[in-house]
């Protein structure tokens, strides 16, 4: 039961008394399935299809009457109808069955007290085809890779856990926390890797689970494609992803390919949708609404930062450093703080936000935004002397607000900063294990 918080989420869906059926979105092995399973404990009856399997997919094919079908799930599965009320429906690959996503806004309009919820491994190919997905009748959420929060549930580190959710934590508790984040750090989030490691605590034998996890993706490819140059293409951009992961990149000859522009960005597009990976296109405002400019170059986030670790190499140089920031030029930990901002996002549009300014004379850089209340926090990811943060100063100096967040390799620690304008704001320094904990931290910052 260590992944404690998606559960929790899925728990208040499932106590409201008329609910939508939901649609679980996330990449391959995020441990959709697993999820469902542990939630399914709380209901009195429960029913998987997997419509891959004949027996399963027959009714969905046979019946389009809502009330029929229905009848002949319980009835297939030997299930009481009269206990619907009590009774989770989890309808896992419903990508095979297309129709059956429609279907689903019936269950909500004659069935609202049933609970339904679907998934699928290839159901992200559908989204720009012509599903007829059932709008305003649905609801959706996404599960993305294991937080560290649950990662320390993994562990059993129970008063780690503790400890991070307390807001501030106490200071004897960084060393531990900071230990235990540096394997996570460096194992990443996929639950297989995740499970292993609590089973078994030995970094040397997950090695043949990222590959097959690596592979597994790359086998995707011939799903994604349309044909044999597309599916080329595919296999590139996934390979290269990990590779060009945490750096702002560009489509003509991306991940030195001689691949058009056009070619690798529908390629990446597609890999986005399957959440593989995400595009991040600067903002460059500082104000709501925030619009990224797509005609910038967008900065480039895998769907894990362990198995980024793990195809680039640098699994051994985390092992013993005292700050994750000295390892792969910074990229690694400023992809897991953004990947850490992510993880407690559970909304279809959740995504990250970072702002630039592109002038000849000054441009700057600011590692995320994130909307709190009605402000646009910034976020560095940096060690060292908060004097030297020009682009955090550049950005401060254009905002009405004045407070900012860091995570770095030290202390919990609030200073009061002045940009060279004579700006004087806020900057709360945090442990890089806190990164999830952001939200909370500003809001404490602001009390």
């Amino acid at each position: 039961m260590f992944r404690r918080d998606i559960l929790t989420e899925l728990e208040k869906w499932s106590d409201s008394t008329e609910k939508k059926p939901l649609v679980i979105r996330g990449a391959r092995q995020v441990g959709k399935t697993t999820v469902i399973n542990q939630l399914a404990t709380r209901f009195e009856q429960y029913i998987y299809l997997n419509l891959e399997v004949p027996a399963d997919r027959k009714p969905f094919e046979d019946f389009l009457d809502i009330d029929t079908l229905v009848q002949a799930i319980f009835f297939l599965k030997n299930k009481t109808l009269e206990k619907k009320t009590t009774t989770l429906i989890f309808i896992d690959e419903i990508q095979s069955v297309p129709s059956a996503i429609n279907l689903l806004r019936y269950f909500y309009e004659h069935y609202p007290t049933l609970s339904v919820i679907a998934a699928g491994s290839m159901l992200e190919n559908l989204f720009d085809k012509s599903i007829s997905f059932p709008v305003g009748r649905v609801e959706f959420k996404v599960l993305r890779p294991v937080s560290f929060s649950e990662f320390l549930l993994a562990l059993d580190e129970k008063a780690a856990h503790e400890q991070l959710h307390k807001v501030p934590f106490s200071s004897f508790a960084q060393s531990k926390l900071q230990g235990l984040f540096h394997t996570y750090a460096l194992l990443g989030g996929m639950p297989e890797i995740v499970n292993h490691y609590a089973t078994h605590r030995d970094l040397t034998a997950v090695a043949k689970l990222y590959d097959s996890l690596l592979a597994s993706y790359i086998d995707d490819a011939e799903k994604y494609a349309r044909n044999k140059t597309q599916m080329q293409i595919f296999r590139h951009a996934i390979r290269a992803s990990f590779f060009e992961a945490g750096k702002r990149i560009k489509f003509q000859g991306f991940g030195n390919s001689n691949y058009k522009s056009k070619e690798v960005g529908e390629s990446l597009r597609a890999l986005q949708k399957a959440l593989l990976i995400n595009l991040v296109y600067p903002v460059t405002g500082f104000q709501f609404p925030l619009l990224p400019d797509l005609k910038k170059a967008p900065r480039l986030h895998v769907l894990d930062t362990g198995l980024m670790n793990y195809m680039v190499g640098i699994q051994k140089e985390i092992i013993g450093t005292r700050d994750l920031n000295s390892i792969y030029q910074g990229i690694m930990i400023e992809h897991l703080v953004g990947q850490e901002l992510l993880a407690q996002q559970y909304q279809a549009l959740s995504t990250l936000q970072f702002w630039v300014r592109e002038k000849k004379q000054s441009s700057a850089e600011v590692d995320y935004i994130l909307p709190f209340e009605n402000e646009l926090i910034p976020i560095e990811v940096k060690s060292g002397n908060a004097g030297t943060m020009r682009s955090l100063h550049q950005y401060m100096d254009e905002v009405t607000h004045s407070k900012s967040l860091r995570f770095y390799s030290g202390e919990l620690n609030l200073s009061k900063v002045k940009t060279q304008k004579g700006k004087e704001y806020s900057l709360l320094s945090l442990p890089y294990f806190l990164a999830c904990k952001a939200a909370s931290y500003i809001a404490w910052m602001s009390r």
